[in-house]
């Protein structure tokens, strides 16, 4: 038995799925709140991999996932390796390690549950924001279901299944795409140049991890294209996602149609 079990499962497709439905649903959601979002997104994209490791897990472990939502885009990015080899301390982005980065024209902010900073553009700290790190999120759960009023929630269950829509469009734009070259990828990606930043951030972090990824190549998906009223995706390549909307359940573990 794995000593990890109890966390480990989040990186195998039959029980988890992956870093970005994990501690990515939460940076997603507040995100999607941030940019006041409340469908998903209708195209989505992911370059991904599960490269660096010497294990048996399935799930990414280096991904980026482009939602093409206007006027502001949302990109999600999983870093499962160090800042580089032999160092423990984590990557970073714009002075936050985990949490999310808000741009704007006159700044940005970074931070997340627990708070954070605005910024100008010039990186200088205008503002501290506090946060509670979610700490009432179980609190609230409690009091409504015990209040039976629905009016109690902080948020209702749909904002959940939305953001997990999301985190399920970057696992499958993936598990339908392909391994290519660095080149092939940057070359697919070339009109898009907020992915194609975020691509050269992660083909330098992969290098600082001296990950060859000749080797341990990357895949990038296709931007899938998905219809938020029906929850299907349409178009070119819908026939192969839509085979990971729903998964072949096992007598007597079934999920209804309707719920």
């Amino acid at each position: 038995m794995r000593k990890e079990l109890h966390y480990d499962w989040h990186w195998f497709w039959d029980t988890g799925t992956g870093e970005v439905g994990n501690l990515g649903a939460h940076n997603v959601d507040e995100a999607r709140w941030v940019i006041g979002q409340r469908w998903a997104a209708r195209t989505a994209i992911s370059i991904a991999g599960r490269v660096g490791m010497d294990d048996d897990g399935q799930t990414p472990n280096t991904q980026i996932t482009f939602f093409d939502y206007e006027p502001a885009p949302l990109i999600y990015e999983v870093r499962g390796l160090r800042r580089r080899r032999n160092l423990r301390a984590g990557d970073h982005y714009w002075g936050t390690k985990f949490g999310m980065v808000v741009h704007c024209e006159g700044g940005y902010f970074a931070g997340g549950r627990g708070g954070g900073w605005a910024y100008d553009n010039n990186r200088k700290k205008i503002k501290q924001f506090p946060g509670d790190g979610g700490i009432d999120h179980q609190a609230n759960f409690i009091r409504a279901m015990r209040g039976r009023k629905v009016s109690d929630l902080r948020a209702d269950i749909l904002e959940g299944h939305v953001t997990a829509t999301l985190c399920h469009m970057a696992n499958i734009s993936y598990r339908v795409g392909r391994n290519e070259p660095p080149a092939n990828i940057a070359q697919a990606i070339a009109g898009n140049s907020v992915l194609t930043e975020a691509f050269e951030r992660c083909l330098t972090h992969l290098k600082a991890n001296e990950v060859d990824i000749r080797a341990e190549p990357l895949t990038i998906g296709p931007a899938l294209t998905f219809d938020p009223v029906s929850e299907r995706f349409v178009g070119q390549f819908s026939d192969w996602a839509n085979m990971y909307v729903r998964r072949n359940y096992r007598e007597p573990f079934v999920v209804p149609d309707k719920v």
